[in-house]
């Protein structure tokens, strides 16, 4: 039994894997760059309701996509290649022919499913630059997967597929480091998520503060005044340091929350709402690093107070 016949079983599992990490890197890479176009390009008219950091949980997921998979098509593609330096014979084989054919399908899929996202886009009114830079986008990636694989396929420019192959890590790569530019580390991350706790907790307490002034008539006198085993009210703490929040009444209707934060949120003027990205900070949850106080008022014409419903007998 020749070397090619007893490797064929191999190969094939090889292609159909090669196959199979084309298409996540051709979606994580899609990903990414459309995310970072999106990040640095916000467009009022279609992202209305969109902040900067809304985009950081598609980069993640395309980050990750590509640290985890493209190595394995990147090694798969090598290995597949200097098998075929060795064994020359293989290049006939109908198999091989076959999974190339099929990986080009395949890929042909992935770019006719993000061309349909970038024309959607355009119809739906993204005139801007950003749509001409999807587009490139597009064409990098569907001119890089059709070059190398008809390349192949004819064995032409074969020579030329090693360097190909080497600009291609140098790109991903930077794409990935790119990545790390605008969401930050993953300790910088650890901190935003550690934030946005801290917002929800004091979201939920200031909810909790109303509906006792609803029911009471006043405000709390402080955060243990909120607890009520019965309702199942348990006033959350602060979830990295584990203490309590700071609360304060400055004035019958008017009370004061505080917390201290690690990191500062932050808002694309053009990519929110203007009721969400302006006007004073007291109405809203964004905040600096460090101690940060939100300042909430009661309005009574709109908050009416809980009407006792006497109960039958």
């Amino acid at each position: 039994m020749t070397a090619s016949a007893e490797n064929l079983p191999r190969d094939m599992f090889l292609y159909l894997l090669a196959i199979i990490t084309l298409v996540v890197v051709a979606v994580g890479f899609g990903m990414a760059v459309f995310s970072y176009i999106d990040f640095y390009f916000p467009d009022p008219a279609t992202d209305y309701y969109w902040s900067a950091s809304s985009y950081e949980w598609l980069i993640i997921r395309a980050m990750a996509m590509l640290i985890v998979v493209f190595p394995v098509f990147f090694w798969v593609s090598r290995f597949l290649r200097r098998d075929i330096y060795a064994h020359p014979e293989k290049r006939e084989l109908k198999i091989r022919k076959w999974l190339l054919n099929l990986t080009l399908f395949a890929a042909a899929l992935v770019i006719i499913g993000d061309f349909v996202a970038v024309i959607n886009s355009f119809l739906t009114g993204e005139l801007t630059t950003r749509f001409v830079l999807k587009a490139l986008t597009m064409f990098f990636i569907s001119g890089s997967i059709f070059y190398y694989y008809l390349a192949q396929l004819r064995e032409k420019n074969v020579k030329w597929l090693d360097l190909f192959s080497w600009v291609v890590v140098g790109i991903v790569v930077l794409t990935v480091v790119w990545g790390f530019a605008v969401i930050g580390s993953p300790f910088q991350q650890r901190d935003k998520r550690f934030d946005e706790k801290r917002v929800q907790d004091l979201q939920t307490i200031q909810n909790h503060t109303t509906y006792y002034w609803q029911n009471k008539g006043r405000l709390p006198v402080d955060l243990s005044d909120l607890e009520d085993p019965l309702l199942g009210i348990v006033i959350p703490v602060d979830p990295e340091t584990g203490g309590l929040y700071e609360y304060r009444v400055t004035d019958d209707l008017i009370f004061e929350l505080c917390a201290m934060f690690s990191t500062e949120s932050k808002y694309e003027p053009g990519a929110v709402p203007e009721m969400y990205s302006r006007g004073s900070q007291g109405y809203n949850w964004q905040h600096g690093a460090g101690r940060v106080c939100f300042k909430r008022t009661i309005d009574p014409d709109f908050f009416e107070k809980e009407k006792a419903v006497p109960r039958p007998l």
